[in-house]
């Protein structure tokens, strides 16, 4: 037995690793929930965005039409950025850039070279020979070693006949530059070298535009012009993909900061109207403070926002329940005010009694205008008051496959001052330890560990007035059995999973624990190495499972290696196809499972069929715009031929009546530019339910359709024999001509309800 009382003093938290504290994973449920329904709420404020953009006074309908590119940047999660015009200029993630709060809700952020969002070959000076770019940016890049720091660019390498065009940016000294070099170096020109226009407004927000009119230049900060000139466009770039944070779409010239609300207009905007997109139509109220998801280390907070652009007064919920606050409940509602800032927290205001430590409070504003009645709901905010025991352990408690040398860290509990760790290889002991002296900093150096090996660990904290005993965590090193599958807590689990893992480094061989009492798993089966799966056969619905992989190795004195205990739950469903099974690999490799051979479409026989499934090049199947888990099905459709539609033959689940199933559930989304096509499903190749929408290709974020299975069965299907599944658009009965576009699809299933 090892356990060692170590002693520290508080650190700096660095909120690395979060860790629910309350033992209900308060804070994480939250975020949890927020990225459900984030999508949801960011397309609903969108409609509202450009519903405005008509009523806006100065905002003419000509200014709108000329709108080919907007980017809000509110998704706030996910590696894609949509444009909401409708024009389908939505921008791929290259390189790490992240997300962070923004001028208005979230933003993005670049400070690495080679991050750049890649929007595709959008050429806004087409037949108007004249442009107009616009963003808030916030600059960091003052000094930094990133030469040219791009903000807009479209340009493709310096070579001849790569089609270099134009390319917006700043450098190290804070110029203000437009910039339109040829390839062959023969023209073009550059505006604003040694201004220094952006270095005054160092990381704060401003917002910047600058239009072309036919070699006119004019460059504005504020709504201000600031500079002017002359650039002649020397290459015709129309293929050339449009960058934003970076001036190419193939170099490593990175703005450093971050960007919002960019806009690209196909026409030269006067000074009027740059002032007004300045000034935007922000109908909800923004820019939280506290941050959203912050941490507030006191027991107050008067916290306060930017209001939206035509509020009079605004009505405030505040709790420690989010549920209350989301659905606007009486007992969330604090005011009707026109301030905008609300104390809490302090005698005298909303929560006298102060803000209890290790509670998260959620916080809504909705927007009144002067009418009284029209109204604009706002997104459910949050901060956490830190708990007064240690919190946001690093590593996380339960890690797997941790360093041998790790060095451990924490976050101090609220308002203590010193704090004790106790350390060591069984769970009893590190619980029940006491005694230990408080000295030291908030980390510790446990010494070289043994590989394959479960610690246990614990922090108790002091605040002068009493100690607060932590949690025990735990973690185990590099060298053990790893990497389950399903995942360790993965829920909606299939009820036929093959378990597998990846084998330890000491292993020779193992035994396989298995059930639903995590206390008295039964041994199931042994093994050697090279054999790592299990097939537990079918397993109930809705119940979780709990398994563990013991190795042993006679020739090893540290034999036998106790597994950690794993966990998954099974869904209240069958999947159909989850398309998470589907790889990259050559087809002459016995594993191969590309997604196109599996999903049969049009390629071989276009003429009659004009579905394309999967992409050209690896990963096949999408990893980006997805529902659930890591992959979708992206498939193209050219309705020139009248249909598109891609099938799949069942390998297993074929009695769609197991347990009551009534009902076929897909999710989709498609993109912007979609044309309008019917969207239908069909079974056995011959029964059709079609979706009630027929503009349902044209959606773009992910909609549920749930198929009643008796509109199947009403067409003659034998749903205890259902052997292929057709997902299709256009009329399949009667097939016309129409337009293309890409679909998505994830998570097809079947429920009983």
């Amino acid at each position: 037995m090892l356990m060692k009382f170590v002693s520290v003093n508080e650190g700096v938290c660095s909120f690395c690793s979060p860790k629910p504290w309350n033992g209900h994973c308060s804070l994480n449920s939250h975020r949890y929930r927020k990225l459900l329904c984030r999508r949801i709420i960011m397309f609903r404020k969108i409609k509202l965005v450009v519903a405005m953009l008509l009523v806006l006074g100065i905002c003419t309908n000509a200014i709108r039409a000329e709108l080919i590119g907007y980017w809000p940047f509110d998704e706030g999660q996910g590696t894609e950025a949509f444009d909401i015009t409708g024009n389908g200029n939505d921008g791929t993630f290259n390189g790490a850039v992240e997300w962070v709060a923004g001028y208005k809700d979230s933003a993005v952020y670049f400070d690495t070279a080679g991050e750049r969002i890649v929007v595709g070959p959008l050429d806004p000076t087409a037949g108007t020979d004249a442009m107009t770019l616009a963003a808030w940016i916030n600059w960091e890049g003052e000094g930094h070693t990133i030469s040219q720091q791009g903000i807009i660019g479209k340009r493709q390498g310096w070579d001849p006949g790569t089609g270099v065009k134009w390319f917006w940016q700043t450098n190290p000294a804070g110029d203000f530059l437009f910039r339109a070099d040829s390839a062959n170096g023969g023209g073009g020109g550059g505006l604003g070298w040694g201004n220094g226009l952006i270095a005054p407004y160092a990381n704060q927000w401003i917002h910047v535009a600058v239009t072309w009119n036919s070699g006119a230049v004019a460059q504005y900060i504020n709504g201000e012009e600031v500079s002017t000139g002359n650039i002649n466009f020397i290459d015709t770039a129309d293929d050339t993909p449009v960058t934003i944070g970076c001036v190419d779409s193939g170099n490593n010239e990175t703005f450093v900061g971050t960007i919002d609300e960019a806009r690209i207009y196909n026409h030269a905007l006067t000074p009027a109207e740059i002032q007004t997109i300045m000034l935007g139509i922000f109908p909800t109220a923004f820019r939280p403070n506290p941050a959203d998801g912050a941490i507030h280390a006191d027991t107050w907070v008067s916290f306060s926002w930017e209001p939206g652009t035509s509020a009079a007064s605004h009505d405030v919920y505040f709790g420690d329940n989010f549920d209350d606050v989301d659905a606007g409940a009486e007992s969330a509602f604090q005011s009707n005010q026109t301030v905008e800032f609300l104390v809490v927290g302090f005698p005298g205001f909303v929560f006298p009694d102060g803000l209890v430590p290790g509670t998260t409070y959620y916080w809504r504003i909705d927007e009144v205008e002067a009418d009284g009645t029209t109204k604009h709901e706002g997104a459910v905010w949050s901060f956490t008051v830190p708990p007064k025991t240690a919190y946001f352990p690093d590593p996380a408690d339960r890690a797997e496959s941790v360093d041998v040398d790790v060095k451990l860290s924490w976050s101090g509990g609220f308002g203590v001052k010193l704090h004790t760790v106790y350390f060591g290889d069984n769970f009893d002991d590190i619980n029940n330890a006491a005694g230990g002296l408080p000295q030291g900093t908030a980390n510790y150096n446990p010494g070289t560990l043994q590989m394959a090996k479960t610690y246990y660990w614990r922090v108790d904290e002091f605040d002068i007035v009493e100690t607060h005993k932590g949690d025990v965590w735990s973690f185990t090193t590099e060298g053990t059995v790893a990497n389950p599958t399903p995942a360790n807590g993965a829920v909606g689990v299939s009820q036929t999973p093959i378990l597998t893992w990846t084998p330890g480094i000491f292993g020779a061989s193992h035994e396989i624990y298995f059930g639903t009492d995590a206390a008295s798993l039964e041994l199931k089966g042994s093994g050697n190495l090279g054999s790592e799966s299990y097939d537990p056969g079918l397993l109930e619905w809705n119940t979780t499972y709990y398994w563990r992989v013991d190795e042993a190795n006679n020739a090893n004195a540290d034999s036998p290696w106790t597994g950690l205990l794993w966990s998954f739950s099974t869904g209240n469903f069958l999947v159909v196809d989850d398309f998470e099974s589907y790889n990259d690999l050559d087809s002459t490799d016995p594993a191969s499972n590309r997604i196109f051979n599996v999903w049969l479409d049009g390629f071989d026989n276009p003429a009659l069929n004009g579905s394309v499934v999967g992409h050209a090049n690896p990963p096949f199947a999408e990893q980006t715009i997805v529902h659930g888990d890591l992959q979708s099905m992206p498939m193209s459709y050219d309705n020139v031929v009248g249909k598109s539609e891609a099938t799949l033959t069942l390998t297993s689940n074929h009695d769609w009546t197991f347990k009551g199933i009534n009902t076929l559930t897909i999710w989709f989304r498609g993109t912007a530019g979609n044309a309008a096509e019917n969207l239908y499903v069909a079974l056995n190749d011959s029964a059709v339910v079609n979706h009630d929408n027929p503009n349902a290709a044209q959606m773009i974020s992910w909609t549920e359709w749930n198929i009643d299975l008796q509109a199947f069965s009403d067409q003659g299907v034998d749903l205890t024999s259902v052997n292929t599944i057709t997902l299709g658009l256009g009329d399949r009965s009667n097939p016309v001509a129409g337009g293309a576009g890409m679909m998505y699809y994830d998570d097809i299933r079947l429920y009983a309800r």
